[in-house]
């Protein structure tokens, strides 16, 4: 994968990383896992959903680009959620990782999520995933396409069928059909349609 898988609308890219797989390197080992749900959310001024809406603000003038580095934030000071930035630089757009199914170190997810009943709620909801992946607010800006990165993305085969939905867990945009996820993928996180009242206007919080 390379930059220019990257460059599109955001809601083309979003749904062209199901099936690629997020390996983190960490010094206890490695977790990999398969991304089979994602949220798209824009920096064109169309999403008031999204922490870009109000242009690159010190939070998030990370989604600005370039395209490729991780935008890590804290959801509801409960969470971390992690992104994909994607779009040509200046745009402001991100993909949200909202869900996906451990293909390496499963041993070690367990360790890491040991209130998961199942391998499929290893990582099932955007703060699982973060959990799962040992991702957190040293990985923000990492460079998701450099080999030598501890957080790392790579091409992956697409699923059979994708399926396109509402957003969880926000209280905006919530008409635009953005959130994408392999169909019937068991790992695919719950939908709850609303997110919780909040004074600001940007939203980009998933429901963990």
């Amino acid at each position: 994968m390379d930059e220019e898988d990257l460059l599109g609308p955001v809601d083309v890219v979003a749904p062209s990383l199901l099936g690629c797989w997020v390996v983190t390197d960490r010094p206890e080992g490695r977790v990999a896992l398969r991304l089979t749900e994602v949220e798209a959310y824009s920096g064109e001024g169309q999403d008031p959903a999204s922490h870009a809406h109000r242009g690159p603000t010190p939070r998030a003038e990370i989604m600005f680009g370039p395209p490729g580095r991780l935008y890590v934030y804290f959801s509801y000071g409960v969470h971390w959620c992690a992104n994909v930035v994607v779009g040509p630089e200046g745009r402001g757009s991100a993909v949200l990782m909202r869900a996906g199914e451990v293909v390496v170190g499963e041993e070690l997810a367990r360790s890491r999520r040991r209130a998961a009943r199942t391998a499929r709620d290893l990582a099932r909801g955007p703060a699982r995933l973060t959990q799962t992946l040992g991702i957190g607010p040293d990985d923000r800006g990492a460079e998701l396409l450099d080999p030598e990165s501890p957080v790392r993305l790579h091409r992956g085969p697409q699923p059979a069928a994708v399926s396109a939905g509402p957003r969880v867990g926000i209280s905006q945009a919530t008409d635009l059909p953005w959130r994408f996820w392999e169909t019937g993928a068991p790992s695919v996180s719950v939908f709850r349609a609303g997110g919780r009242p909040r004074p600001r206007a940007a939203g980009q919080d998933g429901a963990p």
